[in-house]
């Protein structure tokens, strides 16, 4: 399994944003520091607006900030909006058509898998990513 690049970026837009506290982010300095590309950010960051996790400021000192608290932000959560697919293999799509499905042990093992994985991810909030946050790249405020 392997989660996409949009969430792998959403989920650092949010921690930079964690540690910035009450300053606002912006677009520019986020792409910059992650190395990615600004308009794939904005894709990002709209995701993140409209579904809750980030507020946006408008007008020229505008930015984006945490619309909730990180002990509020579930990892799972964020995961279910920024994954489109969690099909790991044929048979877990509804349409499956797999010849070996009556009789393959593989989709109960993969099933279980995944449960393992996302029970794990449902433990954690954006606050647990965020201890430390001068090892994220922070600056100090000034």
């Amino acid at each position: 399994m392997r989660l996409t690049n949009f969430s792998d970026y959403a989920l650092r837009v949010l921690m930079f944003a964690a540690e910035r506290g009450d300053r606002l982010i912006t677009i520019e300095e986020t792409a910059t520091l992650h190395g990615i590309s600004r308009a794939h950010l904005m894709k990002i960051a709209n995701q993140l607006t409209r579904t809750g996790f980030l507020k946006a400021v408008r007008g020229r000192s505008g930015g984006l900030t945490l619309a909730k608290a990180p002990e509020e932000i579930n990892l799972g959560d964020v995961l279910r909006v920024t994954e489109l697919d969690f099909t790991l293999v044929e048979c877990f799509a509804a349409d499956g058509r797999c010849m070996l499905m009556p009789r393959c042990r593989l989709r109960g093992v993969l099933h279980e898998a995944f449960a393992a994985f996302s029970h794990t991810v449902e433990r954690y909030t954006l606050a647990d990513l965020i201890s430390n946050p001068m090892e994220l790249g922070a600056q100090p405020a000034a």
